[in-house]
């Protein structure tokens, strides 16, 4: 990713024919939302999330598009209601549901997620339209490396031009909405980066282009360890 080019700084218009995304400004209490001290107990579910026996494996390991390791049920039904609870009243809802994916896959829902500096990068996309409405992460390293939370992004064009940082219908994600499989890191400019804080959570409309800023570690307790979610909601 690009930093945005500065204030007053002249650019070039985007083509006429290139595929475009349309822009939402990112808005704290609009389309993000920052917690801090989220979950009353964060230090018993880093350890347990630490010491938990069962991994699943991702990339580069599995030819999953996951990086990493993971593992379902990171937080116990107590937990996940409080955070539930939280992500209702932030965004108005009274209702949230876990969308099921057709085929018997299984959305990636209140999942623990390891990832070592060496397994994975920034990775802009945003999430299917058709699964979720709103993400959230919690960032559960007790001792978390810099730049190494979310970053939002709009689109870097070839010549220059900034462009949009959102899907809307009738596209569901990035390659419905740009016609390519995938994008260089260069086609992106980092609109705003939220740091990696201990029990800080990160609720985001899903449709925003997104990825994790960095990661980092070797050993299992120095990595990059995050709880996701993603929620349908009732437009």
């Amino acid at each position: 990713m690009l930093p945005l080019p500065a204030p007053g700084t002249i650019l070039s218009s985007i083509p006429d024919v290139a595929p475009k995304l349309a822009y939402e400004k990112l808005e704290q209490g609009k389309n993000y939302w920052i917690v801090d001290d989220v979950l009353p107990n964060a230090k018993e579910v880093a350890e347990r999330c630490f010491n938990h026996s069962t991994w699943e494996y991702g990339a580069p390991y599995q030819p999953e598009s996951w990086p990493g390791m993971r593992f379902h049920g990171a937080l116990t039904n107590d937990e996940l209601s409080h955070i539930e609870a939280t992500v209702k009243r932030l965004i108005g809802k009274d209702k949230l549901w876990m969308e099921q994916p057709p085929g018997g896959l299984r959305l990636d829902c209140n999942v623990a997620q390891l990832v070592g500096a060496s397994e994975s990068s920034s990775h802009p996309h945003t999430d299917s339209r058709n699964l979720c409405r709103y993400a959230c992460v919690i960032y559960l390293s007790p001792n978390p490396a810099p730049n190494s939370g979310t970053s939002f992004c709009r689109l870097r064009y070839p010549n220059g031009a900034i462009g949009g940082n959102i899907v809307l219908a009738p596209h569901n994600n990035l390659v419905d909405a740009l016609k390519v499989r995938a994008l260089p890191i260069q086609a992106w400019y980092e609109d705003l980066r939220v740091e990696n804080v201990f029990n800080r959570m990160i609720l985001y409309k899903a449709n925003l282009v997104h990825c994790a800023t960095g990661y980092f570690g070797k050993e299992l307790r120095e990595k990059r360890l995050t709880t996701v979610f993603f929620w349908m909601t009732e437009d």
